[in-house]
Formats: C-alpha cells, structure tokens, sequence
C-alpha cells in the first residue's frame, strides 16, 4: 500500500472500543461503515513516518496525510468550523469565477452599453420588455441596426462599423449602470419665513450631454390615431350661438362629439380654418419670412407669446451652447406688444432679443389678449409642423433650466408623451370655477353655463375613485410635449373648447382628457407644482406689476420711529437772579461742584460800565 503503509496500521486497540469495520481510516476524518473483510493475520505495528506539509516521504499523499493528521489533532467543533470555512472558500471561489466568465462573454454592443438594473427600469421607464428593453428603444435600435444577439451575428461588416461608430459617438455619461437619479428622494421645499406661498422643491436632472443622450431615437407610439388632418372650410356661418369663432370654424355640437370618436384616420377642427397654410390669410397671420423660419424647426421649440402688452420680456437662462445651437426660441407678440418692446428694447435684423426669435402676429382672431394666446399655446404643432418636441410657457415665466434637462426629467424618463403641472392647492374644477368667478378672471354668467355643460355631460368633483390620476385642475402655464397624433388631437380638442366656452382652459382641461382617455390607452401626466416652480421663474403681469409700483409710490415713506432727545437747556448767568423764573431741570448732583465753580468764576467776570470796566467781586 502506497499511502497506508506510509502511516502504518495501528492495533484494533488502538481505536478504542470501535469495532474495526468502524476504525478511522487515513484518508478522512470519518469513513461510512462497510462489511468487514476476511481477518488478516495481524501485523506488526510500525512506528509512523514524519509527516510534512510538503509532502516528503510519502509521494502524491502528502495532502491527505496533513488532512488526516488535522483531524486528528484537532476537536471535533474545531474540525466543523474548518470544513465550514472550506466550503464558504469553495463558493466565493464558484461565484467570482461565474461573474468574470460571464463578463468576458458578453459583447460590447449597445445593450451593454445601456444597461440598467430591474429597479431603475421601474424607475426610469415604467414601460419594459422581457428582453430589459423598453419598446419604443428596442425598436429604434432595431431599426438603426442595433439589435443584439443573433441579429449582431448577422449584421455585415459595413453595418457593424456603422454601430461602432455610432456608440462612440454617445458621450460617455451614458454608460451607466444605474440611473443617476436612482436614489434621488423627492422632499418638500425648504422652509422660508418670509415666503410662505408656493414654493419650488428639489428635482433631480441630468446633465446636458446624458439628458440628450437620452433622447428617444423614434417617436412615441399613439394608441389608435395614426394620421390627423385639418377641417379647412370657406364661408363659414355659424349655426349656433354657442359655436365658437370663425378662427375656430364654428363646429357644431354633433362634430365636437365625433371628434371624440378616436379612429386611426381623423378630420378635426383645429383653427386656422379659412386656409391650409396656418398664419397664411387664416386669422393670426405670419409674414413669410417668419413662416418660412418655423417651418426650418426640425427638433425642438421653446415657444412663448405676449400679447396686449401684458407681460414683461423674460430672457431664458442657464442654456447650454447645445441647445443654443439645436432648440428654437420663438416669443409671439402683437403690434401693440412690439411698439412698447421697440422703446425700450432693440429688435436687431435677425429679429432677435437674446435668444428670442420675435414674431410679430397680425389680423389676430379674437379682441381678448388672453385668447389670443391659447392659439400659440395649444396649436404648436400647426405653427411648427416639423417639430418633435416642444415646451410651451406663458410670458409671466423665464425659463432656468435646459430644455434638453427638461425633456429628460418630464417626457424621457418617465416614457411619457404629454407633460403638465397640477394646481398647487385646487384639484377639483367646481372649485377651480369658483375661484376664477371669485378673482374676476372672467364673466362669472359664462364660466356658470360652462361648468352646467360639463355637469350635463357626467362632470363630478374630483375624488379618490379617479386614481391613478391625480387632480383634475392643471396650472396650465407650462406644457411639455412630445408632436405625436393622439397629442396633437387632445391639444385641438382643447383648443375647441376654449373656442367654444371660456379662455380658461383649467376649466376644459379634465373634460378633453378624460373622454379621449375612455376611448384609448393613452392620458396625461400631471406632475408637481413645485417640480415646476424648479425651472421657471414666475413674475408679475404687467399691470398688476405697475400696480404695486404705483401702490408703493402713492403711500407716504414708511421712517423709523425716531427718539427725541431734548437738548440740556443752557441757563444765562443771571437766570438765578432774574425773579420768576426757576428752573425746571433738575440738576445732577454730580455736577453741583461744577456749578459752584462756574459760578465762583463768574463773580469775577469784568463788565463794561460807560467804556469802563468795572470788576464785580
């Protein structure tokens, strides 16, 4: 025997009172038992070799000969702890080499590149596939030829080229393994004493070149419509009262309800009704120079609008030279507007103040500055057909944020199409009407007939029951979209509304949504007021601006109260002696002394007697 007769055979006495088909045999600490062989005739017992760790003197049994010499120095608490760490050591060992064997294997294409863990797929995109992809990625990278797996395998070498290059354009930020914002908590607006109104809170955004990064390489997709076309009539008559404008069309009852009628081919009103170029001779006309300048706009706009010289020019800021270069900035006025801008701000030859794009609109359609700005503000898509993206925001705001940083944390991030604050304290429209009728928004006969409409037709207060959508009343002065067909009709059937009622689209909001949400998968999102307050600065109309300048300057200033201090009065030297009159400061008596000696002074001052002078002792 190669290793037993190294270690020799002990005696069955040895081993105690073990029988010996249960005897420790020298290979382990424990054998199972087995039938015992035939008896041998006993042997000599042999004095055991050295045994060393190295393994001399006993060949290729050098390890089992220092296991079994363990197990039998050691307890037997002492050998379950060393088999235990053996076998922790056994399965880090496993794991570590999975992990790096799986890493190896994997290919450096774009899923790779864009790997996100489960929980950040929740979080980022709500919307995934099986395959860890969202749809609408998985089928943009498709159709530019960057699918993974087999369809890799199967690409040409010129294909592949193509995708190298296109992944070493991606800035580096991209290649993340979790979301930057992943951990981001959402807390409420820091405490301030002297402002206690709304207030903005944090929001976490990327930065510019991952937040572009982020864009999606192919439209949303839009449930059921897939092709919307505009109503364009001539000699318009208005059949009823209540109709609208002739801007809008004057679409009767019985085509607002067949606009709701969602199919995959659509003809709605959407103003500009009188011609099919919109600014061309339709009401809210555009000179061609300008028209021609919005039809160039092939990404994304910023637009705002001042009409009835409302509001104050608000330049936007903290723009990225990216966006400077790729996002339009276009800022509406009347004539009205320009005429007073002109006298204090000057309009170069681009037609241009900071990185405003001014255009000035003509033959406006209606005599209310207001709804005159509902045309710029829910009709983007027709002022700018070749737009993907767009962020509206009324002329009382600035902007302080990167569009692209917007876009991201609003639409992007969230895989949605249509983005709008919700009122900071108002969530149900009967109370909303009731507010404006309070504020004088408006005449409170309309917004009582509009609200009774509304009502006929199934309008109830907001409750819990309409979870998962959070309010019904929007703070409509922000409005973050994405130009897709189901997006473009919710904004024309807004539109139509407004024509039709009142210009306070907070009223129509929740109507126009929730129908086109009962016909199809599709609404829109509603996020903090707060949120919003973080990238526009609000300010105040014009007028109610010059109010409070006004107000300030007719009110007498406001001084600290002041104390008067009455002067010591300084008696003449003979006061004492003049009859009548005594003081009424009561003197310190720190100071008599000081008056003794003054007085014993004066009893030596000389006075002037006829030209003589005469000392008076």
């Amino acid at each position: 025997m190669s290793g037993g007769a190294s270690l020799g055979l002990r005696p069955s006495g040895s081993y105690g009172s073990l029988p010996p088909q249960q005897q420790q045999q020298p290979g382990g600490c424990h054998s199972s038992p087995s039938p015992a062989p035939s008896v041998s005739p006993p042997v000599a017992a042999r004095k055991p070799a050295k045994m060393s760790l190295g393994g001399a003197g006993g060949g290729g049994g050098g390890g089992p000969r220092v296991f079994a010499r363990i197990c039998k120095l050691a307890g037997r608490r002492q050998r379950m702890l060393l088999l235990l760490l053996v076998a922790v050591a056994v399965a880090f060992c496993f794991l570590f080499s999975s992990l790096v064997s799986k890493d190896e294997d994997a290919s450096p294409g774009v899923e790779t590149m864009l790997v996100f863990s489960d929980h950040v797929r929740s979080f980022v995109n709500p919307v995934w596939t099986s395959s860890g992809r969202s749809v609408a990625q998985r089928d943009s990278l498709t159709a530019n030829g960057l699918g993974t797996g087999s369809q890799m395998e199967r690409q040409s070498d010129s294909s592949q080229k193509q995708v190298q290059g296109l992944i070493r354009s991606f800035p580096p930020a991209v290649v993340l393994n979790h979301h930057p914002c992943e951990n981001f908590s959402l807390s409420p607006p820091p405490i301030d004493r002297k402002r206690t109104g709304p207030r903005p809170c944090p929001v976490c955004y990327l930065p510019v070149e991952q937040a572009l990064a982020m864009r999606p390489a192919q439209p949303s997709t839009s449930p059921v419509l897939q092709s919307l076309n505009y109503m364009s009539k001539e000699n318009l008559v208005s059949k009823d009262s209540n109709g609208g404008s002739l801007f809008g069309g004057y679409p009767s009852l019985e085509e607002r309800d067949k606009s709701y009628d969602i199919k995959d081919l659509m003809i709605v009103h959407c103003g500009f009704v009188r011609g099919t170029i919109p600014g061309l001779n339709t009401g809210f006309d555009i000179d061609e120079a300008d028209r021609s300048e919005m039809q160039q706009c092939q990404r994304t706009v910023v637009a705002s609008a001042i009409f009835g010289n409302y509001d104050i020019l608000q330049q936007p800021e903290n723009i990225s030279e990216s966006s400077k270069d790729t996002v339009c900035f276009f800022m509406f006025l009347d004539e009205e507007t320009e005429a007073a801008l002109k006298n204090s701000t000057t309009i170069d030859h681009t037609k241009r103040i900071g990185l405003w794009r001014v255009v000035v609109v003509r033959n406006l359609p209606y005599s209310d500055a207001r709804r005159n700005g509902k045309v710029p503000k829910l009709l983007l898509h027709r002022l700018f057909p070749n737009v993907r993206y767009s962020i509206w925001i009324d002329g009382k705001l600035k902007l302080v944020r990167d569009p692209y940083q917007v876009l991201e944390r609003f639409l992007w991030r969230k895989n949605v199409s249509f983005a709008i604050s919700r009122h900071y304290r108002r969530f149900d429209v009967f109370e909303e009407a009731e507010a404006n009728k309070a504020g004088g928004k408006y005449d409170n006969a309309s917004i009582d007939y509009q609200i009774e409409f509304y009502k006929r037709e199934g309008l109830t207060h907001y409750s819990s029951a309409k979870l998962p959508i959070t309010s019904d009343v929007p703070e409509g002065c922000v409005i973050i979209r994405e130009h897709i067909p189901i997006t473009n009709l919710f904004t024309c059937l807004w539109f139509n509304e407004v024509d039709r009622f009142t210009s306070r689209d907070q009223l129509s909001f929740s109507t126009v949504r929730d129908k086109i949400r009962s016909r199809v998968n599709w609404t829109a999102d509603m996020f903090l007021d707060c949120e919003r307050r973080d990238f526009v600065v609000q300010s105040y109309h014009r007028e109610l601006l010059e109010q409070r300048q006004a107000t300030l300057r007719s009110r007498p200033p406001l001084w600290p109260p002041m104390v008067q201090i009455q002067p010591r009065k300084m008696l003449p030297d003979n006061a004492a002696k003049e009859p009548g009159k005594a003081s009424s400061a009561k003197k310190l008596p720190g100071k008599r002394t000081r008056d003794k000696k003054s007085s014993s002074k004066r009893s030596h001052r000389t006075k002037v007697i006829g030209g003589k002078e005469a000392i008076q002792l």
